[in-house]
């Protein structure tokens, strides 16, 4: 089943269109459809690129290089766990193995009730409190694998 964003995406298309002489900002115009529609459809790369003034190869291009930027919708719940050198440094692939062994997915996939998103994230910027784990907006530090299943506990 194909999803039609139409005047959703239009809307946030508009909002992003530069004004010349502004060069397009792919990027921030690809936050900005994340944000409204909760992740990027591949489906609506040609119109976001003719918004811009750009070939669809500079969009995706963008789309791909950022780890941050969503192509499938996310489910009820996204779960993001740093990989940044601090929380590497204090057991951070411990604490993400122990989330994928809880609610039994990859990094990069999500559940078959679509209940959990899981994605690694380059840095949370969290780094004092190391290892930081975010779910949804929470953002959650000192995080140690033995508390993983209490903490999603609360997102049922």
């Amino acid at each position: 089943m194909r999803i039609q964003y139409g005047a959703r995406l239009a809307e946030v298309l508009e909002t992003c269109r530069p004004a010349p002489p502004d060069k397009p900002n792919i990027l921030k115009t690809l936050l900005a459809v994340q944000s409204s529609l909760g992740h990027v459809p591949t489906s609506d790369l040609s119109q976001i690129a003719e918004v811009l003034g750009v070939t669809d190869a500079q969009v995706a291009g963008v789309l791909s290089y950022y780890s941050d930027l969503r192509t499938q919708p996310p489910s009820r719940h996204l779960i993001r766990v740093c990989r940044g050198e601090s929380c590497t440094a204090n057991h951070g692939l411990r604490v993400l193995r122990a989330i994928q062994d809880h609610v039994r997915v990859a990094a990069g996939d999500r559940t078959q009730a679509e209940r959990f998103t899981v994605e690694q994230m380059s840095c949370a910027g969290n780094c004092a409190v190391s290892p930081t784990v975010i779910v949804d907006d929470e953002v959650q530090g000192r995080v140690v694998p033995s508390q993983v299943a209490s903490l999603l506990e609360r997102y049922k």
